[in-house]
């Protein structure tokens, strides 16, 4: 499969925006895609400017600010006609993308669909895998990996750098479809495919997280001590660079838990409480999960 050119453009001799996200600083994001409105608006090229949108879009949806994403997205949808195929593939998935976070996942099913359909005809490799791949996170588990399976065989056969850039992402998603059904030796091979992908391209903080979940999953398997070295491994990489992650606290307090060291385990707990609580996504999504991690750092929490 080869990307095919599906529509007039000047991209060439504009910035390419893509390169700009940074999906841990959404506000930062949105603030370097509108720098280059301007200049978009100003350019012959209405594929850029739609694309363009649809991106803000996506930057105001993990923002969490969906009425503004919608706005942005209405007028992307005024600009579309039948030339322009690829705005409207990254159109439907942003569409899909706002609706799904606002947990309206069966209004972004056929928005997913329509995109998975739209990019393979359109040779938008990338994007068809991103439809597919979305289309396995808002499915029930057994449809979810059989759209996963999928995601990973179209961007196994491509050509294209973006769309084999989604493996990573693809094998740590169905790691975790995998770790959900108890099938963790399955699950620990997958991530340690997404491992060694993050290790040879290099990649942070994705080679972080890839490394997180390998040791989350030797603990699963009963391999406490081994995860807990793991863990203090990242925890002593992160503190080097003067970072932090609740979820490597998380994982320290649960491993030492689990060894019966109670106490030991509780800063930890309390820093992950800290750190974790303050995520707006999983403090709404997860409740019990934050009042547990409370719980076990109670002795500490003033």
């Amino acid at each position: 499969m080869t990307r095919t050119k599906s529509e007039p453009s000047e991209t060439t001799k504009l910035p390419d925006f893509d390169k700009f996200w940074d999906y841990n600083q959404s506000e930062k994001t949105e603030t370097q895609f509108r720098s280059l409105l301007e200049t978009a608006r100003e350019s012959a090229d209405r594929s850029y400017l739609a694309q363009l949108l649809t991106q803000i879009a996506r930057t105001q949806g993990l923002q969490r600010k969906f009425d503004e994403a919608h706005r942005t997205l209405d007028e992307v949808e005024k600009m579309l006609d039948e030339g322009l195929r690829t705005a409207k593939v990254r159109y439907l998935l942003e569409r899909g993308r706002a609706f799904n976070s606002s947990k309206h996942p069966d209004k972004a099913r056929p928005l997913f669909l329509e995109a998975w359909e739209l990019a393979q005809a359109a040779g938008e490799d990338s994007h068809a895998v991103d439809a597919a791949h979305m289309m396995g996170i808002i499915e029930a588990p057994g449809p979810a990996l059989e759209w996963n399976e999928r995601a990973i065989a179209f961007a196994e056969r491509s050509d294209n750098a973006r769309a084999r850039g989604w493996l990573g992402s693809l094998y740590n998603n169905v790691g975790w479809i995998y770790h959900g059904k108890s099938e963790y030796g399955k699950a620990l091979e997958l991530f340690e495919k997404a491992l060694e992908l993050r290790q040879e391209k290099k990649q942070e903080p994705q080679l972080r997280i890839a490394k997180w979940c390998v040791a989350r999953t030797l603990r699963s398997l009963g391999r406490v001590e081994e995860a807990l070295g793991r863990q203090r491994e990242l925890l002593a990489a992160l503190e080097a660079i003067g970072e932090e992650d609740g979820f490597v606290f998380e994982e320290l307090g649960e491993c030492l838990l689990l060894l019966g060291k109670a106490e030991q385990s509780r800063p930890y707990f309390a820093q992950a409480h800290r750190a974790l609580a303050a995520d707006p996504w999983l403090a709404e999504s997860e409740p019990e999960r934050i009042a547990r991690l409370k719980d076990l750092s109670s002795s500490l929490v003033t």
